[in-house]
């Protein structure tokens, strides 16, 4: 059984930093890649981040690089998205996703508030 469970999201201000996590169960996490979306109320679900198995490869949204940070500690199956330089415009529910045996699974989401 597949899941992803997300954590670490809250209200910043403007500047301000926040590193989500994403716990993942029922598939062999060490070998997929991992992604980070993002939607933000009344606009379409977007890719932010992505980080690939065993050579850790990764790639990013232009409107994050530079400020985020997308990792994974397969020992615990958990891949982190480490947020820096807030704007106000990261404001968005963050979702962690794989495809995993022909079906893209996602978490619940977390609420990131960046406001002053």
């Amino acid at each position: 059984q597949v899941q992803l469970v997300e954590s670490g999201g809250d209200l910043v201000q403007p500047g301000g930093s926040l590193r989500l996590s994403c716990a993942a169960y029922g598939f062999p996490f060490s070998r997929y890649t991992m992604n980070w979306y993002r939607q933000a109320p009344g606009k379409e679900r977007e890719l932010v981040a992505r980080i690939t198995s065993f050579d850790e490869r990764t790639n990013y949204a232009d409107s994050v690089k530079g400020r985020f940070i997308i990792s994974r500690n397969n020992a615990k199956n958990t891949v982190y998205l480490q947020m820096t330089s807030l704007k106000p415009e990261d404001t968005a529910v963050y979702y962690c996703n794989v495809w995993y045996g022909s079906v893209d699974y996602w978490g619940q989401g977390t609420q990131v508030t960046v406001s002053s």
